[in-house]
């Protein structure tokens, strides 16, 4: 009874949704799922199984119960845990968390070599209310930008991508996740389509403004970014990809501001 319940809550609530009513139930839905065939990296728990998730198309067992953390998420974890010095306590960095991911945010709120700053529109949980393509920022201030999941949602990403460039520091380096169809050769958008319906069949999400490419990264250089493509594959075995729930398709876009900038 309670794994139907959970299942319909799961499969009928936008992600927003479910994100801001998750705190309650979720210790519940972690110990009721509680085991050892999965694990979870981010809160270092096991679990019996993952739970269903999708807005267009049902993945199953990709929803970590404790975190309802998905496969991105936990990619991104482990690559900022084991390729990065992200949480090397004696390198203090100014961080800029773009609508910051629930999994996360209070994680890297409580480094205390990390000078966070979350930032959105109208996130509840964002410190700073402003718009990516107009940020309240010097020139040059941060070490390390995380915006994950974002650029889909607004209309002018270009005029975002020079934004988030112009906050880094030379040197300095991101994490830029966007839902890519790794087929497309080049991004689509279509103003045009206005039925959400449609909208979800053909971006994913009725709210995602266009579905990327693989063209994506050639963006990014164009805006100066020094770009390096990250996989699953080549990190992690299939036997970690399977225990950790990643999705062996998936490419980190990590960028970097060249130091002479």
């Amino acid at each position: 009874m309670f794994e139907r319940f959970v299942k319909k809550i799961l499969n009928s609530l936008p992600r927003p949704l479910l994100i801001k009513i998750s705190l309650g139930f979720r210790p519940f839905i972690a110990l009721f799922y509680a085991g050892s065939a999965y694990k979870d990296p981010i809160d270092q728990r096991s679990y019996r199984k993952f739970l269903p998730y999708g807005y267009k198309k049902i993945r199953e067992g990709v929803l970590a119960p404790g975190t309802f953390s998905l496969e991105r998420h936990r990619f991104l974890w482990l690559f900022l845990k084991a390729k990065t010095s992200f949480f090397d306590d004696s390198r203090p960095i100014k961080l800029l968390h773009m609508a910051p991911e629930q999994a996360f945010y209070k994680r890297f709120k409580r480094l205390s070599h990390i000078d966070y700053t979350s930032c959105d529109l109208d996130s509840p949980i964002a410190e700073v209310h402003a718009d990516i393509c107009d940020l309240p920022f010097e020139n040059n201030y941060f070490d390390v930008i995380l915006c994950n999941h974002v650029l889909e949602h607004i209309k002018n990403d270009q005029d975002a991508l020079t934004e988030l460039y112009r906050v880094l520091k030379p040197g300095g380096w991101g994490i830029f996740q966007v839902p890519i169809d790794y087929s497309r050769s080049k991004t689509f958008e279509d103003d045009s389509i206005v039925d959400k319906e449609k909208r979800t069949a053909i971006f994913g999400q009725y709210d995602h403004l266009r579905i990327y490419g693989m063209d994506f990264f050639n963006q990014l250089e164009k805006h100066d970014f020094q770009v390096q493509k990250i996989t699953v594959k080549e990190l992690y075995t299939k036997e970690e990809i399977e225990r950790y729930r990643l999705d062996e398709t998936e490419i980190l876009p990590l960028v970097q501001k060249s130091i002479n900038q």
